[in-house]
């Protein structure tokens, strides 16, 4: 389990600096060096943050992409702030679905898989898969019928 938690961060680790490679140039043009370092740095430490709250607690972490726009949006001219909130939403979305396939098979529960069926109202089954399968009690008759199509 622990090496799947290095994993998780590594994974994160990479979201967080693709983040921060596609908007590095476009901090403010127009600030001296020394603050367009600091900006830089600054930038850099909200996306490592941003994602590893993201991977740390995913269930209540409330739009994370809105978050990180919202800490970062200064160091950046108005000019260039739609394409900043586009990369950021892009990024983040991205590393949302990652996180949700982890969850899918179970990383965040202890290494528990849970099963691969959807309830009527369309989201995820909750429940224990059987041993050795994909499907809980519940939802053992959707495997019958993958195993028969293949």
């Amino acid at each position: 389990m622990e090496d799947h938690t290095v994993y998780l961060q590594s994974c994160m680790y990479q979201y967080s600096r693709a983040i921060y490679r596609s908007i590095k140039d476009l901090i403010d043009p127009y600030a001296d060096r020394d603050t367009r370092l600091d900006s830089r740095r600054a930038v850099l430490e909200e996306c490592e943050l941003t994602m590893s709250r993201l991977a740390a607690d995913p269930y209540y972490f409330a739009r994370p992409d809105r978050t990180l726009f919202q800490d970062i949006r200064r160091y950046f001219p108005i000019a260039a702030q739609a394409q900043v909130a586009w990369a950021v939403h892009e990024g983040v979305g991205a590393a949302i679905a990652f996180i949700e396939q982890q969850i899918e098979a179970g990383a965040f529960d202890g290494g528990i898989a849970r099963c691969k069926a959807t309830t009527r109202k369309g989201k995820a089954c909750q429940r224990t898969p059987l041993p050795s399968r994909d499907y809980c009690p519940s939802h053992q008759h959707l495997e019958a019928r993958t195993s028969l199509a293949a």
